[in-house]
């Protein structure tokens, strides 16, 4: 292992974004939470159940691209919508109205609120571009270009695959592991040459699936044993603890 906690073999390090980067999963969760309990007491009325922004988040929509969050989601309630178009409007009744809906509030949260980085992170990340090797960062938020700018982090990346870039690439989401794998190839390296640093468990199952030669699990919320258990090689609280700058 090197100083960096890493396999000598790992040639880049592939960063999903939110709770890796910075802490706006958590304003994820309750943009998630907004949009499905507004939802389901206008579906299901008084008996409705509300979204767990704990555990319906953590199993059917983090890490994933938001339609994807919204179908999975909805499927663990027996509810079926239509798919409708990528433009719907927020209200629309519709698997990327609800999807349009929940960015809405994610953007104005982000503007009112503002975007924090996980300092032990952008630490690491430092020492590990002072060492040769390439990052990327992979996410499925459209919105990654704009958090990163929002904290000078931009520069710290030599390759960008998210919601956008999938999109024109037509590359399924995480827990696919189409865009780690994407960002390796951009970045000219084989995937066992890759590290992946996550902390949704459908980013480590596309970790696991993908034959990345390492799989970081960041454990913001504690849960150390599913991060193992979705494929996991080391699990972490923060990237301090792998080494590099202190």
């Amino acid at each position: 292992m090197t100083e960096l906690g890493l396999p000598d073999t790992i040639q880049a390090c592939l960063f999903d974004l939110d709770g890796v980067v910075t802490r706006t999963a958590v304003v994820h969760a309750a943009a998630w939470k907004e949009t499905f309990d507004d939802f389901l007491r206008g579906y299901e009325g008084e008996r409705a159940r509300p979204f767990d922004a704990v555990a319906d988040y953590d199993e059917y929509v983090d890490g994933r691209p938001r339609a994807d969050g919204v179908r999975t989601f909805l499927a663990s309630r027996g509810i079926d919508l239509p798919e409708g178009d990528p433009d719907d409007p927020p209200d629309a009744p519709t698997v990327h109205g609800l999807g349009n809906r929940k960015n809405a509030l994610v953007l104005e949260k982000i503007r009112t609120e503002g975007v924090e980085a996980y300092e032990g992170t952008l630490r690491y990340i430092e020492a590990v571009r002072s060492t040769g090797l390439r990052t990327a960062i992979v996410s499925s938020s459209a919105n990654t270009r704009d958090v990163l700018r929002s904290i000078d982090a931009e520069r710290l990346f030599d390759v960008r695959i998210d919601g956008v870039v999938a999109a024109e690439r037509g590359l399924p989401g995480k827990p696919h592991p189409d865009t780690f794998q994407a960002a390796a190839r951009d970045l000219g390296v084989e995937y066992r040459a890759a590290a992946v640093f996550e902390d949704a468990l459908a980013g480590m199952d596309a970790g696991r699936s993908g034959g990345f030669g390492y799989v970081v699990g960041v454990d913001r919320v504690g849960q150390r044993d599913a991060l193992y258990a979705h494929g996991a090689d080391i699990v972490v609280e923060d990237l301090a603890q792998l080494g590099g700058k202190e």
